[in-house]
């Protein structure tokens, strides 16, 4: 081999080297070990869907996330609202049935407030969207929270009340119970959108807000004001826990002293409001249990989700990523060969110079 071929080889072999020696720094810095995917053949089609994959179980988890906002927020409204049913429950009715007519004036000022408040509850909003409203996000289930406790379903019910003495508890009861179902326009006091939905046949009506948590599976955990969603509501009831309390509520602020002289009448009369206030109660604590249960399915969901994208985000950096350690070790033995590269080059290259000048 002539001096001049070899001088080619081992430049050949010098510029390798410090293309070998390069890459292994880039891989050091960027503990990647390619700029591109496409330089990561045969293995780029594996890679591909563990990204694909990973980006799917993250947008889950965060679906989750932001639904399990929600339900912590539905939640606080939930246990209000029991709190309301059973403060009237238990102490506006018994006061009232000890026979004082100051304190039917405290309980019909108490209930309109609670009325208000109730509105305001189904009405609760959470990053700028109505959590009782259905899919129908950006307005009110409750479309007058300050006005309920005077509204048309409210004046319905207190003509129904005034009339308790020559009608009858029965006829009463009958009568504001059909009052608080009602879905005509001008006396339910939910949203057209609600209403609507209510007057559609069962399997046609919305279904509950969920969040997807796998391909194909959703999670529903939605409730739609004025009807149930996992609850049952049983006993003296409308069938929904939001329409007994506002029932109830609209009946205790309706009454009169005056109809407390015939306390036979007036004592049963109580004693219904106690039962429908007990049904709400009842239902609005299964409500909340139920949606517990999607909360802690959601949570398992979102762990599950969680270490699977760990264990894929590991096989995809076995793929695509470097150990630096062994890359520095070997940038190491690169630099070292490089050098005597170099070094044989020069020698090279001096010995020529010198049989030139012999």
């Amino acid at each position: 081999m002539s001096s001049i071929e070899m001088f080619q080889r081992l430049t050949s072999e010098a510029m390798q080297l410090r293309g070998r020696r390069d890459d292994f720094m880039r891989q050091a810095t960027t503990g990647m070990k390619a700029e591109r995917i496409g330089d990561l053949a045969p293995d780029i089609p594996r890679a591909v869907s563990l990204r694909g994959e990973i980006g799917r179980r993250e947008v889950y988890g965060r679906a989750m996330d932001q639904a399990l906002g929600r339900t912590m927020v539905m939640q606080d409204s939930l246990n209000r609202m029991t709190e309301i049913a059973r403060e009237f429950r238990t102490k506006a009715a018994t006061r009232i049935t000890a026979g004082d007519p100051g304190s039917l004036m405290t309980v019909q000022s108490d209930a309109r407030a609670a009325l208000t408040e109730l509105a305001h509850l189904l009405n609760t909003r959470h990053a700028g969207e109505y959590l009782f409203g259905g899919s129908d996000l950006g307005r009110p289930p409750i479309p007058n929270p300050e006005g309920l406790a005077t509204g048309q379903m409210a004046q319905d019910i207190a003509a129904q009340v005034a009339a308790l003495p020559t009608q009858g508890v029965a006829a009463t009861v009958d009568a504001t119970r059909g009052i608080a179902q009602s879905n005509v326009a001008g006396i339910t006091p939910f949203s057209d959108f609600i209403t609507a939905d209510a007057l559609l046949p069962p399997e046609e009506q919305e279904p509950r807000r969920g969040v997807p948590a796998a391909e194909g599976q959703v999670i529903g955990y939605g409730i739609i004001a004025g009807r149930n969603a996992a609850a049952t509501s049983s006993g003296e009831t409308t069938g929904s826990w939001a329409r007994d309390l506002m029932r109830n509520l609209m009946s205790l602020a309706a009454l009169t002293p005056e109809q407390m002289t015939d306390r036979t009448t007036f004592d049963s009369f109580i004693g219904t409001l106690r039962d429908g206030l007990s049904s709400a109660e009842l239902a609005l604590g299964e409500e909340a249990g139920a949606l517990g249960l999607v909360e802690a399915r959601m949570e398992a969901t979102q762990r599950r989700h969680d270490n699977l994208s760990t264990a894929l985000g590991q096989q995809l950096s076995d793929i695509e990523e470097v150990d630096v350690a062994d890359v520095l070790t070997r940038m190491q033995a690169t630099r070292t060969a490089l050098e005597a590269s170099y070094r044989a080059i020069g020698a090279l290259g001096e010995l020529t110079l010198a049989n030139f000048l012999r």
